[in-house]
């Protein structure tokens, strides 16, 4: 029988809100940095099956929530392109050679880079009970698209942005270049036992709405329409963070399954937009997660109040903050799970 989290993507609302948390499997556990003491660095963990698998159902065990997400990284796609990829302690991720200033065809592919993920997917599958569902992930070709540009993470997405003014046409090859390995890398994840996948586009708020259109929209519609063509009844959940009041539109024109939302974006007012019955996933700022104040479950309420007539998946509006206190945690479940709506 499909899990509950399964049901909700589907379209289906059950008799509680499912609950997961993006980046559940992670530094705020002290089972993650235990292990970690003894694996290395994050890249060396993300392509150990074994240890990725137990990070993945770490917070299954401690929390029980009705889904696991892959442990693992959006860089993965770069690196199996050809770039080198290193993770620096306190400064993150470092790709080279930068597309900025180098040429995307000189890069040579390693697909066997993506072997150990779709094992760590099939582990985490035959672990898992039933109830719980297997989300795969990768980041979506605009997100993925900066970091290769620049050779790492910016506030601003300076060059990338640059460079789809000064020559879209290189942009559009990089970009389609990460749209055709995306689609590869989840079938691989769905094969694998993945039963959802979520795109994560983390600076599609970083575009005006014609550039919106070319680098959000566009690439990711070609992903979903790929994946359904391949594996139609696997959800797609898009998250577009930052997209603000393109919101709606990128819900209709993608063809996504859900919506994830962030925290900037009142639930009310996307209750009343998104397209009717499409199941939505988030909304709770990860800092006020973090900060456990009396506003957090009065908070997570008024969410769950807000999407109670359309199929939800509790949810932050990006990753869960490294520091936020276990309890907290326990704290937002509680919450959820006590919801009547």
């Amino acid at each position: 029988m499909p899990g509950l989290l399964l049901d909700t993507l589907n379209g289906k609302r059950g008799t509680r809100v499912p609950l997961w948390l993006m980046r559940q499997a992670g530094r705020y556990l002290p089972e993650y940095r235990a292990l970690r003491e003894t694996k290395g660095g994050f890249l060396a963990m993300a392509y150990d099956s074994e240890a990725a698998c137990e990070i993945t159902l770490q917070p299954i065990e401690r929390f029980g929530f009705d889904g696991a997400i892959l442990f693992s990284d959006i860089l993965i796609v770069p690196h199996a392109m050809g770039q080198h990829l290193e993770f620096l302690a306190g400064e993150g991720p470092r790709l080279s050679p930068a597309l900025v200033d180098a040429a995307l065809e000189d890069l040579v592919a390693d697909h066997s880079r993506y072997d150990p993920i779709y094992q760590t997917v099939r582990l985490c599958r035959e672990r898992l009970s039933d109830e719980v569902t297997m989300l795969g992930f990768a980041g979506s070709p605009w997100t993925v698209a900066t970091y290769m540009v620049a050779g790492e993470g910016s506030r601003d997405q300076h060059d990338a942005r640059a460079m789809a003014y000064r020559d879209p046409a290189a942009l559009q090859a990089i970009v389609d270049a990460i749209t055709d390995e995306t689609i590869t890398y989840l079938q691989g994840q769905i094969d694998a036992g993945a039963e959802a996948v979520q795109l994560f586009d983390s600076w599609s708020g970083s575009l005006a709405p014609d550039e919106f259109e070319r680098w959000v929209v566009a690439p990711n519609a070609r992903i979903v329409s790929a994946l359904k063509a391949s594996h139609a009844s696997t959800p797609i959940i898009g998250f577009p963070k930052g997209a603000g009041e393109k919101l709606p539109g990128y819900a209709r024109e993608t063809g996504v399954d859900a919506v994830g939302v962030d925290e900037t974006l009142d639930p009310a007012w996307v209750a009343r937009e998104l397209p009717a019955g499409m199941p939505v996933q988030g909304n709770l700022d990860p800092l006020l997660l973090l900060a456990g104040s009396d506003r957090l479950e009065d908070r997570a309420r008024a969410i769950l109040e807000a999407f109670a007539d359309r199929p939800h998946v509790f949810n932050l509006g990006h990753g869960i903050d490294r520091r936020t206190p276990i309890d907290h945690v326990h704290r937002l479940i509680d919450t959820v799970r006590s919801f009547e709506g």
